[in-house]
């Protein structure tokens, strides 16, 4: 968002498009914006591509290095989504309001808010095309573009969410139908399945199974489900320490887990369930169920792949200590979009944020970039409504806990830490530029017991 100021015609258009009127200006508590579908400018020195966790953070910390009115976010959504709270709605212990506030709430106030799409990137030329034929050029680009959902890669789906006893947490269309659908259940097999892709928050298919056990053991329907548990992983957890302490979790609720399976269809109207053996490539099982979870299979959004600045699997092709682009050096990404080989988490987000910041303040001035990041990620592994095991990790799946306990416990404060603090330090801290992850905590808890 712009801030007060003259709103300048678009000279970016390609000749033969017509003048897009910019919208008219709104007041937030955060100060006045300019809500336009065009661009105020045509030239901005901080271009963020996308206003999720990642890009309103960082639009945040730029627009304190460079002034107000030199930066800007691309995002056409008028919602921003806190997600990781959906593991709680889709498992009735949050409501999905709860999650949600206007996008323009969220802007940082002098930060230019371009409600449109990217439609190409042009990196060689310093520019990003939106709709409308619409030019952006900019000095520094950061890309903060998530992931994609895609559903229809599971046939019968998302025409299958339509019928009962079917819903996703990961969808803010599907959420409460999952809700819906345990309150729903009366008997059979519940089925919560993982995909064959990459997934934003890895922990997030089995912790709504774990709340969905917890509800159907107090209202007294648990002995007639038999929950299982299909991913196409071939561990339950990617962490040795919280993958053992997980086990120990599922054996003592009796949950069966099914390794290598692979949802490819979704028959709704007949409650059947279609899962690939991929060890066994073409042979498909068929399961009945009583209610199904699912987990999309997901990807790099389309305006990223096969572009410029991406990888050959179309994630953005950054450098995973500094997240620097690896052939354009005023290109900079961070979040979901990018090729780190770590957990795609609002944790990762937070912890990136913190040492893309001091990559881009060296890259202006004109000094090589000397941050690392180490590949931070958590996820709160919830797994009933009062108790998580807070698994933190680095790139080397090695366990880089925040607290002086064994983290691997499941535990009634980490749960509190989850439902209350998180949500507080993303609205207040995180998204306004000022929460890094808790590695100053980390050091200063363990400073403490030396």
């Amino acid at each position: 968002m712009s801030a007060i100021g003259v709103v300048s015609s678009c000279s970016c258009l390609r000749p033969g498009v017509r003048l897009l009127k910019p919208g008219v200006q709104k007041m937030s508590s955060f100060g006045l914006h300019t809500a336009a579908r065009c661009a105020a400018k045509d030239y901005y020195e901080v271009l963020v591509l996308g206003g999720g966790a990642g890009g309103i953070s960082m639009s945040a910390r730029m627009k304190r290095k460079v002034g107000a009115g030199n930066v800007a976010v691309v995002e056409p959504s008028k919602t921003h989504y806190y997600q990781p709270l959906w593991t709680l709605v889709g498992g009735g212990a949050k409501q999905l309001a709860a999650s949600a506030r206007p996008t323009g709430s969220v802007m940082p106030k002098g930060v230019e808010w371009i409600k449109s799409r990217v439609t190409a990137l042009d990196p060689d030329k310093n520019c990003v095309w939106l709709e409308n034929e619409i030019k952006v050029s900019y000095k520094y680009l950061i890309i903060a573009l998530g992931i994609s959902l895609h559903y229809e890669k599971i046939k019968g789906l998302p025409e299958g969410f339509n019928h009962p006893k079917i819903g996703s947490n990961y969808s803010v269309h599907t959420v409460e139908k999952t809700w819906k659908a345990i309150q729903d259940f009366k008997e059979g097999n519940a089925i919560f399945t993982f995909p064959n892709t990459p997934v934003k928050c890895a922990g997030a298919p089995q912790k709504i199974m774990y709340l969905a056990d917890a509800y159907w053991r107090k209202t007294g329907k648990r002995s007639k489900a038999n929950i299982m548990f299909n991913t196409s992983l071939g561990v339950i957890f990617g962490v040795k320490k919280y993958a053992d302490a997980l086990l120990e979790v599922i054996k003592e609720r009796n949950i069966a887990v099914n390794y290598k399976r692979n949802l490819v269809e979704v028959r709704a109207d007949k409650q059947e369930a279609v899962f690939e053996n991929l060890d066994k490539p073409g042979e498909t099982e068929v399961h009945q169920y009583g209610m199904l979870h699912v987990t999309p299979p997901m990807g790099p959004p389309a305006v990223l792949i096969n572009s410029p600045v991406s990888d050959g699997a179309g994630w953005l092709d950054v450098d995973k200590e500094t997240l620097q682009h690896k052939k354009y050096p005023n290109v900079f990404g961070i979040g979901d979009c990018t090729n780190l080989p770590t957990s795609k988490t609002a944790a990762a987000v937070a912890a990136q944020s913190g040492v893309l910041d001091k990559t881009i303040s060296l890259v202006m001035k004109n000094q090589l970039p000397a941050g690392k990041y180490d590949g931070y990620t958590s996820c709160p592994l919830v797994t009933s409504y009062n108790k998580v095991i807070l698994a933190e990790f680095d790139y080397n799946a090695q366990p880089l806990e925040t607290f002086p306990i064994d983290q691997s416990k499941e535990r009634v404060t980490m749960y509190h830490m989850k439902a209350d603090m998180m949500p507080f330090l993303y609205w207040n801290a995180l998204l306004k530029g000022y929460w890094a992850g808790p590695a100053p905590f980390r050091k200063l808890m363990h400073l403490g017991l030396k």
